[in-house]
């Protein structure tokens, strides 16, 4: 395939480095780091060699998990053996390497088996995001080159649709669909089209995920990444973490997203952990399925945060097996953070990554002593600055850009030379396009998109300033700012606001029923006078809209620009 190539180079190798420092600066040489392979098929192979008999991945039903699905886990072995035979079907269907296959399915065994066996063949796998508008799923199936997709029942009207118009306007490309459930125990059966039978063997270098942002600025860009990308961060987090063969956590994120995938799936992996998969996140069962399953670590976004502080809380006795909770994908407001941890007592390590880094690129310290709230932490196994306009780096303290380079950085965009140029400065840093600091200890901070950033009258506000000093106030759920165009300053500040309702919990009523302290629901006047007391009278909003619901994409991201268009 005609991959763009980063035009930093590929260090496949990082992930094998001997000695590593955790972002509290510890210095480490444990078997935890040390990289056992340099693919996901040697990956496998060698955790079925030494873990075969340990359960890898262990099956939630929709009522909630139970005591015994750990019986009905699939062990290390059985997904190797699983993945062999799969590669055989693959080859045998003339599939060759580098091909695409796609995955349009719900969290569960299947799912991952499936994404998995396809990485283990030398194929490029594709998960595609279930939210996907009807032109997004027609550009991706067309856009990528699939020639195969793995596709629920409930997702296959729309994947069929999404065929039919790409093939009316011109697609000729033969596209089989393999109709199998996310929770299925058994491998599919593959439809064998004329072609010849290839054995693939992936090398490092080789790419191995193909998965589309979101799109929120324009059509979706496919992210490009190695099997060396993936392997170097799932090092790097079970490194950073602690994480070892006796940890689990909960995958309630999908696996569509780059978080649910490398963090909650190859990263158990990585370092022989086990995966316990539900099949969607619910506020309603998420802490009976962490404690039924006995989970050590969880793993959400802000929106999740937000959920379960609105939903009914377990006694903390039941929690105590927790060693952490992460948080990655998007900011998580300081008021969140601070609530989480004092009413389930468990720590938060706040991270930060893009698909462009396979997940995580900063984490704050698994010592809680040295945790940063409102921080996104310390460089996570590469490196990261912050530069002006000019590409010079900033004092601490002074906002820009933030750069990045190492090992789970991507090869490029599929298809996309232009694009993947503009996203790299000429020395081969990635462009993050979010706006930030580091502090004198070196630790980073986000204060928005580069995008989003309000100019009032010549000044810089980021809107997350806006959006925190609504969520202190305590009617308010959720907020969102965003710049208008505006005749005297440039642009003016509106914000989006969801309230609580009556009883302190309506907004949490697709999640989960709260339990939560009754509020009067503010109105505009209330929220003015508070934004007046907190952020002055030059950063309060000029008007304030009440929604039901902020739009947000897979990763929780608040997508600012949709709201414009409300």
């Amino acid at each position: 395939m005609n991959a763009p190539m980063n035009p930093a180079p590929v260090a496949g190798t990082v992930a094998r480095q001997t000695l590593y420092k955790d972002p509290d600066g510890t210095a480490r040489d444990t078997d935890t780091l040390m990289a056992p392979a340099a693919t996901v098929r040697e990956l496998i192979d060698t955790r079925a060699a030494a873990l075969g008999a340990r359960p890898y991945l262990i099956p939630v039903a929709e009522g909630g998990a139970r005591p015994e699905d750990v019986a009905a886990a699939l062990t290390f072995a059985e997904l190797r053996d699983d993945c062999r035979e799969l590669a055989h079907r693959f080859a045998q269907a003339g599939l060759r390497p580098g091909d695409i296959v796609s995955v349009c399915m719900g969290n569960g065994i299947q799912s991952a088996r499936l994404i998995l066996a396809a990485m283990y063949s030398g194929l490029i796998v594709n998960p595609i995001n279930l939210l996907c508008q009807p032109a997004q799923m027609q550009y991706i199936v067309e856009h990528s080159d699939t020639r195969l997709v793995f596709v629920s029942e409930a997702m296959l009207p729309a994947v069929q649709e999404a065929l039919d118009a790409a093939r009316a306007q011109g697609m000729t490309r033969s596209v089989a669909l393999v109709c199998t459930s996310p929770d299925a125990s058994e491998s599919p059966e593959i439809p064998a089209p004329d072609g010849p039978c290839v054995p693939a063997s992936p090398d490092l270098r080789d790419v191995a995920l193909l998965m589309y942002t979101s799109g929120t600025t324009g059509v979706p860009k496919g992210v490009l990444l190695t099997h060396a990308n993936l392997l170097a961060n799932a090092a790097f987090i079970s490194a950073e973490h602690r994480l070892t063969h006796d940890d689990r956590v909960l995958a309630s994120l999908p696996l569509y997203h780059i978080n649910g995938l490398v963090v909650t799936l190859l990263t158990p992996l990585f370092h022989g952990g086990s995966v316990v998969m539900a099949p969607r996140f619910s506020a309603r069962t998420f802490w009976h399925d962490v404690c039924t399953s006995r989970c050590s670590w969880i793993n959400v976004v802000p929106t999740i945060v937000a959920y379960l502080l609105e939903a009914p809380a377990p006694e903390r006795a039941v929690l105590a097996g927790l060693r952490f909770c992460r948080s990655a994908s998007a900011a998580l407001p300081a008021e969140h953070h601070r609530a989480f941890e004092a009413r389930f007592g468990i720590g938060i390590i706040e991270t930060m990554g893009m698909t462009e880094t396979a997940a995580p690129v900063f984490s704050n310290p698994y010592d809680a002593s040295r945790r940063r709230i409102g921080s996104i932490g310390l460089p996570s196994g590469g490196e990261a600055k912050v530069v002006r306009r000019d590409g010079s780096q900033t004092e601490p303290g002074e906002t820009g850009e933030l750069v990045l380079r190492g090992a789970q950085v991507m090869r490029g965009y599929y298809k996309r030379p232009d694009e993947t140029a503009d996203a790299f400065t000429a020395d081969g840093w990635l462009r993050t396009g979010d706006l930030g600091h580091r502090d004198d200890d070196g630790y980073f901070y986000i204060s928005g998109r580069a995008k989003e950033l309000i100019i009032k009258g010549g000044e810089n506000i980021a809107p997350r300033e806006i959006d925190e000093a609504l969520l202190r106030h305590p009617g308010v759920l959720e907020a969102a700012a965003v710049g208008v165009p505006d005749a005297a300053y440039g642009q003016e500040i509106v914000a989006f606001v969801v309230v609580r309702g009556p009883d302190g919990s309506d907004a949490a009523d697709a999640a989960g029923s709260g339990d939560g302290v009754a509020f009067t629901p503010p109105d505009a006047a209330a929220l003015r006078e508070h934004c007046l007391k907190t952020l002055g009278r030059y950063k309060t909003p000029k008007a304030f809209h009440f929604v039901t619901d902020l739009p947000r994409g897979p990763s929780g991201k608040v997508q600012r620009l949709k709201l414009l268009q409300r």
